[in-house]
């Protein structure tokens, strides 16, 4: 029985060692899996994280693309605005210049209203040379005013306008 046992015991050993080595390869299976895994896992990981950061550097291209369009507008804007301003300040000073020159034909009309009655001149005469005169005056000034919005140059009286 001796033997028996000793049979018994060897067979049991060598089952045992079989069965621990069949575990390890398992346990080595497994780990070599888990290692896959984590490996494709990382790899998706910087998939992911690449495709991010090209998503992000397109949006600054595009974010950087509208602010100088953006840019470029509110330049161009600045410029109308400054030529917008300088026209007006041409216009209010030929406006001033204006409303001096009616204020001075307004003076001779009074003058030769003064006049008239002293000596005794023909109102309607008097009044056809007035407006004679104030359409030339007008003649003068569009035609001043013609030349300033061709030539872009400030508006200016000259004595030749204003003929008595």
């Amino acid at each position: 029985m001796a033997s028996s046992s000793g049979i018994t015991t060897s067979a049991s050993l060598q089952n045992t060692d079989l069965y621990e080595e069949h575990l390890q390869q398992l346990l080595d299976q497994r780990k070599s899996k888990r290692k896959i895994s984590n490996r494709e896992s990382a790899r998706r990981s910087r998939v992911r994280k690449q495709k991010h950061l090209d998503d992000l550097m397109a949006q600054l291209a595009q974010l950087r693309k509208a602010n100088n369009q953006l840019v470029t507008i509110m330049n161009v804007t600045t410029q109308h605005l400054l030529n917008v301003e300088a026209e007006n300040s041409v216009l209010k000073a030929q406006m001033a210049e204006l409303d001096r020159r009616l204020e001075s034909l307004n003076e001779m009309i009074g003058f030769l209203d003064i006049e008239n009655e002293g000596f005794g001149i023909d109102d309607e005469l008097c009044y056809n040379a007035v407006h004679d005169s104030a359409d030339l005056f007008m003649l003068n000034v569009n035609s001043s005013m013609s030349y300033m919005y061709t030539n872009q140059l400030p508006f200016m009286a000259s004595a030749d306008m204003l003929q008595y």
